[in-house]
Order: structure tokens, then C-alpha cells, then sequence
């Protein structure tokens, strides 16, 4: 049965007689009572933001930057019966009130709430249905139901950590429900949310301070929900598409020398790579004392940092710096940074004296001053070539409650403490940059790499990792959940370190497994601790493949070669997380919530609406067990058939278990580049997997680089769409006829279509025949007896080709 929204509130006093709501401007609703307000505001066809206050709540100031959409201006409908029920509508949404008692959607399922005053938290209590489940709230190495816990909305540091961790750096107060409908809860300060920990059948949300309110969304799918989050708080924007490809990246490169050295390395195993970051030794030699020096320090390990990045920049190779938002006082830019930095109760700078890193100041970076003090300090090293930026520590890591912030500037006078805005500050950092991009660089892509946020910050291009997740297989088994929460919590980028951070002994094997798994993940980027030359005391080891010793090595050339490979697939999730709000990685159930099997396939996901992944996260496995929702699906690296429900596939240290679901057009690039420098489109694969179903699949290409480049225009879409095999099956070839710079003039398709039962009596394109001959260019075809496998060449210049077998 469909399940509806049911809100009641029961304060004794409180709505006691039914009585006619008050209709204000644009479809908004009031209604007032001796202790309480409540008001009812649409923003979308399915969208309706609630907003409560008490009576003498002081602390009701709206701080958050969360919501990128206005009110809707829509009509109302008001209807009353005689027993004094009445019925709201905004065309999407019913809510209707009898008596204390108010619920969304046409019928009452019994999901009630009731304003909660908690010692110093205030929000409100749901009840909840007893079959219900609850996704979502950002980055939890948690079950993805998360109905039984306790969750604080507090982004939080942890180092080492592994499954079972329970509230890490990026938490969102955004939660969807199996009953079809979701809640965002627009506040920024300490919150937390009870998902039926202390009583099974009630959701219990609670804020410190700032604005009570929740946006309700309903929908008839998790797709349609997202959608919907999306179209509220924003898309991500389309990466730059080297954004995609494989980074060098550890903890730490210390010098000029060492950096090319791996670089040579990689080059010589022909393991492409698209970037390098530098973490903090790039403004000093320590880990300790030099934080907030932002500049090259040491002449003898960076004797001229901007011909180094010259160099990369022809080889290719973009660069990455680290920054974070503290200053410690024996740093170089401390004094400079005294007036920026936040401030005691008496509004004189706050010294931390605790902080890891060394006494000193964090940088207020809600004040405007602040924030081009900070962006200042960006400049000198983006004018030496700098093309992407790293932020750390932005939850901030240490925020201590007694640390005050100034929000002047959003229109209010009184100081706040750190602990009312503690979730916004990543925020607002990650939104400093997209509007310097936006202002100084705007034909630039934003690459910002941050592993804090809050609800909305996606759409300011921010690419947050998981934190710093142990190095060991427990470490590994806390990706999917982290991920898959992430992404369900309208994040899209999110990824790991991949092969892990912190401690761990050298284990090529788990490595192996997490670059496998990293591959079909938004970002795919080896990072972890070595730090030999500074601490030879540390549990260190290298990231980058090119250093392992074989077979190790070559397997991990081999994902890297892969990730390239998919490339075209690839930068198509990002064309549909930017238009569409789609994830790039989902569970099973986003796409098949139909089936009730796939809420407890938890080692699983999606990677797009095409292929399905399952990780091998168990040291020595030999064999895996996989759950295979509707319809058939096609292995990638044999084509073997495996019909829906429950399999066992033996396993090697070769690959892990990946399937595509039938009807499914997967484009791969033909040739092997060493960066995106060199990528095109004019040599590609397209692999049919056969159904007999109707199924569309449109390709998505630009220049990987140029700004807003949908919304210019300056962009192709080529569909490939069939009504599925049959006797005689057809498949149309078209393009949008979208220009762009570097568009190849023509393109050659490799058709492949496995898994047919023998050779088609005749194919033709456009009605003329193809013959079957080898290697040519023109169009032709291939049949590989053997592996029942069909390969047609073809030159599509963009005009519609009908491809027809027989």
C-alpha cells in the first residue's frame, strides 16, 4: 500500500479546535496558536517546507545556504467538511488537519510528530511505520537502513577508522523512507537525529539552535525523490573530465626530485595518470608548525615551483595543492591573519591551544574580509599554474564551543558559537571557490577537493572523500556503506582513498581489492601514508602502482587502463548528475526498490543504471555470492548469461564480479592514452548487451574542459536506442548535431554484440549491405564463432544511422 506523510502535533494546548488556516501571499499557509506557529511554504510541485516557532524561542536565525531554489508561487485550495476537517492543496501536495492532528497525502498512515523540546535541543518527534526504513544522513560506515541508531549531525574527524563508525566528516540532515517520501532538515548547528534507537517506532530530530524547520518531498520513487532534492538544494556541475582519470597522490611527496622520480616510474609501466596532489609539505618541511605558510618555503626540495608546474602542465599533468583553514602562530602568514581569524566571546581572536598542528587561529570564513584574505593567499599559486585545490580539515577539526564566528554580513548581530554553525563551515568554504572560479576564472572548472560540507554543497563542485579510513580490510568494508549513504544523501562525487590511509601493514592483496572497487567510483585517486622521509616511525608504504612489485602492479595497471577505458561512460554520469540530479554510485534498491531482496544487499551497488559491482572485501576470496535483481545480466569480462536472484562466482586477484544489466549500451574508448590531454571520441566501442526489451542509451561528449558547457551549448549527445533482438533487429544511431572544439568529424564505431546465438543471415546500415571482411576501416563486420560474438565497424559522421540485423 502507498504510504503517506502524517504529521500531528499533540502539545496538549496546542491546535486544540480545528480552526481556517490563514492563506498568505503565493500559497503560503499560517496558522497560529497561543504557544506555537507553524507555516507551510511550497517550493515545488512536491516540495513543502515547514517551519515552527514556539513561543519565546530566541535562537530562530536562518543561517544556512542550503536551499538554491525560491518559493513557488502556486494556488491554494481550501476545503472544509463538517466535521470541521480541512484540506489544503498545492496541486502536488494535500495536507489536511482535523482537529491537533495534520498529515501530507490523501491518506492517514499514522507517521506522527510532535514538537520536542529536549533540555537544549529543540526540533521534533515522527513516528514511524513498523515495516518502515530510513537512508540517507550523510557519511556512516552503517547499515544502509538506518532505523536503530542514534546519529549526530556534527561533521566529525576520525582517523583509523573502519565499519562501525558512526558519524564521520560530512553528516547531512537529509533522510529518505521506504514510505516514499523524504525530510531535510535546513539547520546548520549541533543536531542530531534518533532513528528509533531509544524507541524503535519514532524518528526524533533535535537542533542546539537556528531556524526549526523540515522540507517534506514525496514522491513515487527514490529516483524521483533525488530528483527532487536536487532541483531543492542543486546539481553538481559537469567535472572537468580530467577529473575522472588517475591521480598520484600520498601523504607525502617532499620534494621536486621525488615527485618526477614516480612520474618516470609510472611512465615507464605505461600507467596513465592525469594529476598530482601535494599534501601540507609543499609550505614546510614538517607535519607540525608550518600550517598557514601557503608558499613554497624550502628553495632546496622546490628550488622553482612554478617551472615545475609548467612542466607538468606540458606533460599533461595538472596539479593539486592542499590547504586548510587554520594559521599557526609560527607560521609565516600568522600575524598577517590575526583580523580574519574567529574570535572569543569578547570578540578578540581565539587562540586553540590544542589543536595537532600548533597553537593558533581558524579562519572566520564567514566574513567576506576573511574569505579574500584566504582566496589572497590562493592567487600566487594559481598564476604559477595550479589547477585544482585540496581542502582539509574543513569540518573544521577542531572547532571548539567556546570559538565564536560573525555573520554580520548575513544580517545578524549577535556573535555565534561555533557549535551553531560547525556544519556550515565546509560549506562555505567549498562556495568561496566556486565564486572566485566563477568570478576570476570563468571559463575554468572547479576541481575542489574537500571532505566536509552540508546539504546543497554539491552544487558548488565539491569532490569530498571519505576521510581517513584505516589501511586494512575493515577499512575497505566501511567504503560501501560510507558511499552508498553519501550518495543517497544527494552527494555525488563522494570516493576514498583508495587502497587506505592510515596504520596498516603492506598488503598487496587488499590493495588490488580497493583499486577494483575504486574504479567505479566517482573519483579514482590511490592515496595513503608515506612518510619515510620525514617519520620513520610511521606505518608507511607507497599508493602509487608503478611502485608495487608484480603480478601486483600489472593488475593494477590494468584497472587504471580500464577506468580510461570507460571513460565515455563515465563523463556521461557526471552530463546526468548535472542535468538530471541522477547518483553516479546507488544501491541496489534506488533502482529496484521493487524487489525486497535488494534492502539487504549491502556489498553491492550500482555504478550508474548499467552495471553492478561487487566488491571482494575478504582477504583470500575465492568465491563470491551475488544477488542479481530483474531481468538477465551479462559479466563484463566473459559475457556469460546469469539470470535474476542469487549466483556464486568463483573469483581470481585478476578481477572482481562485475555485471551489465541486458539492454544496456556501454560506449568505451578504443585507444590507450597516458592522460585526458589526448582523449577523443573518434574511436569507440559500443557493446550491446542483447534483450528483448526497448532500451535508449545517449552519450554524452564536449571539450572536458570549457565552463558551462551546457549551458553554452557547446556539447554532443549521440543516442543509441533499439526495440530489442528479435528476428530482425534495428538500431538507430543519431546525434543532437551539438558542436564543440576538438569534435571529431567523424567517428568510428566498434558494434559489438555478444551473447547471439549464431551469425545474422545479413546486416545492413542505411539498407545497404555490410560485408565481412577484417580490418578495415569502412564498414564491415567481424563473427567470432568461439565467443558468439558480433563486431560491426562503421563511420558515424552524425547523421542517423539505421543498423539492421537479420
Amino acid at each position: 500500500m502507498k504510504k503517506y506523510l502524517l504529521l500531528s502535533f499533540l502539545l496538549a494546548a496546542l491546535f486544540l479546535n480545528a480552526q481556517m488556516p490563514s492563506l498568505g501571499l503565493n500559497g503560503v499557509i499560517e496558522i497560529k496558536k497561543e504557544n506555537f506557529q507553524l507555516t507551510m511554504t511550497p517550493f515545488g510541485r512536491n516540495i513543502v517546507k515547514v517551519t515552527v516557532l514556539p513561543k519565546g524561542y530566541k535562537k530562530n536565525e536562518q543561517i544556512s545556504d542550503a536551499v538554491a531554489i525560491k518559493p513557488i508561487k502556486t494556488s491554494v485550495k481550501i476545503a472544509w467538511d463538517r466535521s470541521a476537517e480541512y484540506t489544503v492543496s498545492w496541486g502536488g501536495v494535500k495536507f489536511a488537519a482535523k482537529g491537533d492532528t495534520f498529515f501530507f497525502g490523501n491518506k492517514r498512515n499514522a507517521l506522527v510528530a510532535t514538537p520536542l523540546s529536549n533540555g537544549d535541543y529543540n526540533g521534533f518527534k515522527f513516528l514511524l511505520s513498523p515495516d518502515e526504513k530510513i537512508f540517507g544522513a550523510g557519511e556512516r560506515a552503517l547499515p544502509l537502513d538506518r532505523r536503530g541508531y542514534k546519529l549526530n549531525l556534527y561533521n566529525n574527524p576520525w582517523y583509523g577508522y573502519g565499519i562501525g563508525a558512526d558519524n564521520l566528516n560530512f553528516s547531512v540532515p537529509f533522510i529518505t523512507s521506504s514510505n516514499n517520501y523524504a525530510l531535510l532538515f535546513d539547520n546548520a548547528s549541533k543536531s542530531y537525529l534518533d532513528i528509533g534507537k531509544t524507541d524503535l517506532n519514532v524518528l526524533e530530530y533535535g537542533a542546539m539552535s537556528g531556524e526549526l524547520n523540515f522540507y517534506i518531498i514525496q514522491a513515487n520513487s527514490y529516483a524521483d525523490i533525488l530528483s527532487s532534492y536536487h532541483q531543492l538544494t542543486g546539481k553538481q556541475p559537469v567535472p572537468p573530465r580530467w577529473a575522472l582519470g588517475n591521480f598520484l597522490s600520498r601523504f607525502g611527496y617532499t620534494s621536486e626530485a621525488e615527485v618526477k622520480d614516480i612520474m618516470q616510474k609510472m611512465k615507464t609501466a605505461a600507467i596513465p595518470y592525469d594529476a598530482v596532489i601535494f599534501d601540507l609539505f609543499w609550505f614546510g618541511d614538517s607535519i607540525k608548525g608550518t600550517m598557514g605558510n601557503l608558499d613554497w618555503v624550502n628553495k632546496t626540495a622546490w628550488p622553482d615551483p612554478a617551472r615545475m608546474i609548467n612542466d607538468f602542465t606540458k606533460d599533461g599533468t595538472k596539479t593539486i595543492l592542499i590547504t586548510e583553514p587554520f594559521v599557526v602562530n609560527t607560521s609565516s602568514n600568522y600575524e598577517a591573519s590575526k583580523p580574519f581569524n574567529a574570535v572569543d566571546s569578547a570578540g578578540k581572536q581565539y587562540i586553540l591551544k590544542d589543536f595537532y598542528f600548533g597553537r593558533g587561529g581558524l579562519i572566520d570564513i564567514f566574513r567576506k574580509e576573511s574569505r579574500d584574505w584566504f582566496w589572497s593567499k590562493y592567487k600566487p599559486q594559481m598564476n604559477k599554474g595550479v589547477e585544482g585545490w585540496w581542502g582539509d580539515l574543513g569540518e573544521p577539526e577542531r572547532h571548539p564551543s567556546d570559538l565564536y564566528h560573525n555573520l554580520s554580513q548575513l544580517g545578524y548581530k549577535r556573535l555565534f558559537k561555533a557549535d551553531e554553525v560547525h556544519n556550515m563551515y565546509g560549506h562555505y568554504w567549498t562556495k568561496m571557490l566556486f565564486d572566485k572560479y566563477a568570478s576570476e576564472y570563468p571559463e575554468k572548472r572547479l576541481f575542489s577537493l574537500n571532505r566536509s560540507g552540508f546539504a546543497g554543497t554539491q552544487r558548488y563542485g565539491i569532490f569530498p572523500w571519505t576521510g581517513d579510513v584505516s589501511r586494512s580490510w575493515k577499512g575497505l568494508q566501511a567504503q560501501l556503506p560510507v558511499l552508498l549513504g553519501m550518495s543517497m544523501s544527494g552527494v555525488p562525487y563522494v570516493h576514498s582513498d583508495a587502497g587506505g590511509f592510515a596504520g596498516g601493514e603492506k598488503d598487496p592483496e587488499l590493495y588490488i581489492r580497493w583499486l577494483q572497487f575504486a574504479q567505479y567510483t566517482p573519483i579514482f585517486r590511490p592515496h595513503g601514508t608515506e612518510l619515510t622521509k620525514v617519520d620513520t616511525a610511521s606505518t608507511s608504504y607507497p599508493s602509487e602502482p608503478a611502485l608495487f612489485e608484480e603480478p601486483y602492479q600489472s593488475m593494477a595497471k590494468q584497472v587504471v587502463l580500464d577506468r580510461y577505458a570507460l571513460m565515455p561512460y563515465n563523463y556521461t554520469l557526471a552530463y546526468k548528475q548535472a542535468t538530471e540530479g541522477k547518483p553516479l554510485i546507488s544501491p541496489l534498491y534506488y533502482y529496484f526498490s521493487k524487489d525486497t531482496n535488494t534492502y539487504n544487499v549491502q556489498d553491492e551497488m550500482m555504478w550508474g543504471e548499467n552495471i553492478l559491482v561487487a566488491p571482494v572485501l575478504e582477504k583470500g576470496t575465492t568465491e563470491r555470492k551475488i544477488f542479481l535483481p530483474a531481468g538477465k545480466w551479462y559479466n563484463i569480462a566473459t559475457n556469460k548469461v546469469s539470470e535474476s536472484g542469487w549466483i556464486t562466482e568463483p573469483i581470481t586477484m585478476s578481477a572482481i564480479p562485475v555485471f551489465v544489466k541486458e539492454g544496456s549500451f556501454i560506449p568505451r574508448n578504443n585507444k590507450t592514452i597516458m592522460n585526458t590531454t589526448t582523449y577523443n571520441t573518434s574511436d569507440i566501442t559500443i557493446t550491446y548487451y542483447p534483450s528483448r526489451q526497448f532500451s535508449t542509451y545517449t552519450l554524452f561528449d564536449d571539450d572536458g574542459n570549457t565552463n558551462k558547457s551546457i549551458e553554452k551549448n557547446l556539447f554532443e549527445l549521440i543516442t543509441f536506442e533499439t526495440d530489442g533482438m528479435s528476428n530482425e533487429t534495428s538500431f538507430t544511431i543519431r546525434s543532437n548535431g551539438g558542436k564543440f572544439s576538438g569534435k571529431p568529424n567523424s567517428r568510428k564505431i566498434n558494434f559489438k554484440v555478444p551473447g547471439i546465438s549464431a551469425k545474422p543471415a545479413a546486416i545492413t546500415i542505411n539498407n545497404v549491405a555490410v560485408s565481412e571482411k577484417n580490418g578495415s576501416n569502412d564498414s564491415s563486420f567481424n563473427w567470432d564463432e568461439d565467443k558468439k560474438l558480433l563486431t560491426i565497424h562503421f563511420n558515424f559522421n552524425g547523421d542517423t544511422v539505421q543498423l539492421k540485423l537479420q
